[in-house]
């Protein structure tokens, strides 16, 4: 359909009549001309619009500051074209600024008391997830539910299997820059041997569990955050909900149990890594066998140390998982919440991990320790 172009006509009582189709289209060409002719009319008695074929919200807005901001007096208005203009009149005006507001004494300590309840909300629901798990794994050891083994392996090749190389490599890495450091040191004092105590306590006790701890926090608890997350946004989980499906034992119970799995076998996969790396370092250095390391890290390094470095594997699993499935449950059907949420568990994730680990090294600061 072919419509005339936008135009201002000047009637003999001084009236501006608008003709044509005034749309984005058709107005951007001649906007510099529609623009003088519009300023020309500014003082005209009335507006007359009822000719107007078409009438889109970029030709309202042109009109709409050309009036002032405002509906002209005298004005022919259609009922067709009214709620373009109604809408322009509840827009705020340019140029307002939101209130300036100021800080006052209490704003701190109000503040303090919103994130204090709000710790102690996810605490809350951590521990009520807790709960909840415990009595879905109660069922399972009585029979009454079927083991969602297909979920459990599923995770597990997923948040261990598939964690192995970056482990691997970051872990080989480590192992070679914490030996050639400790190496510079050592040499100066003659304490060459010393690397094997430096290395196997720093790696297998504390190093390895929180390395591959952050870094499962990172790649695997992330993921299970937003995959939770989406699916809370998709409304999976209230269709599981519907068919009478548990969610937590579908869902968070094989989440936990395979990243509690996992997370052990990865800190001894990352330790080995590390020894290794550590192992190549000093011989490159110092000119220290392999079969004297392997020989010496026995004596040096007691077995309780590897039992406490796999125990704070165990735990660290079980607690990014737990973290990462409750935010994950959290999640509102928008994406502005799926990217907070996923943000705050990762960060979560890691600072437990930390605190945790210094309640490890407390309770354990007389295990493990070369006589």
């Amino acid at each position: 359909m072919n419509l005339p172009a936008p135009g201002v006509n000047l009637a003999p009582g001084g009236v501006a009549c608008l003709v044509g189709d005034w749309t984005l289209a058709r107005l951007l060409p001649a906007e510099a001309s529609l623009a003088v002719a519009l300023a020309a009319a500014a003082g005209a008695p009335g507006w007359d619009l009822s000719q107007v074929a078409r009438l889109d919200s970029y030709g309202a807005a042109l009109l709409w500051r050309s009036w002032g901001r405002r509906l002209p007096p005298g004005l022919i208005l259609p009922p067709a074209l009214a709620p373009s203009f109604e809408a322009l009149a509840r827009l705020p005006a340019e140029g307002v600024r939101a209130p300036c507001i100021r800080y006052r004494p209490g704003d701190g300590i109000r503040q303090l008391g919103v994130w204090v309840l709000g710790l102690l909300h996810h605490i809350h629901g951590v521990i009520t997830l807790l709960g909840l798990l415990s009595l879905e794994m109660l069922q399972l050891l009585r029979g009454r539910s079927p083991w969602p083994w297909r979920e459990f392996s599923a995770n597990l090749y997923k948040s261990g299997v598939m964690a192995m190389p970056v482990v691997a490599l970051v872990g080989f890495l480590i192992g070679v820059v914490l030996s050639y450091l400790s190496a510079l040191q050592l040499r100066a004092f003659g304490a060459d041997t010393f690397i094997v105590n430096i290395l196997g306590l720093g790696i297998i006790r504390e190093l390895g569990p929180i390395l591959v701890a952050v870094l499962v926090a990172g790649r695997s608890g992330s993921a299970m955050t937003a995959q939770l997350g989406v699916m809370r946004v998709t409304e999976e989980i209230d269709a599981l909900l519907t068919m009478g499906i548990s969610p937590y034992l579908r869902l968070v119970l094989p989440k936990v149990l395979a990243l509690s799995v996992a997370l052990p076998l990865l800190t001894l996969w990352c330790s080995s890594l590390a020894i290794l790396g550590g192992m190549v370092s000093a011989r490159l250095q110092l000119d220290m066998s392999f079969h004297y390391f392997l020989s010496a890290l026995p004596r040096s390094v007691p077995f309780a140390n590897l039992l406490i470095g796999l125990g704070k594997g165990a735990v660290f699993g079980g607690l990014i998982a737990l973290l990462a499935c409750h935010f994950g449950l959290r999640v509102k059907p928008n994406t502005e919440s799926l990217s907070a949420n996923t943000t705050t568990s990762v960060v979560s994730a890691i600072t437990v991990v930390i605190l945790v680990d210094a309640i490890f090294a407390i309770a354990t600061r007389s295990l493990g320790l070369p006589r």
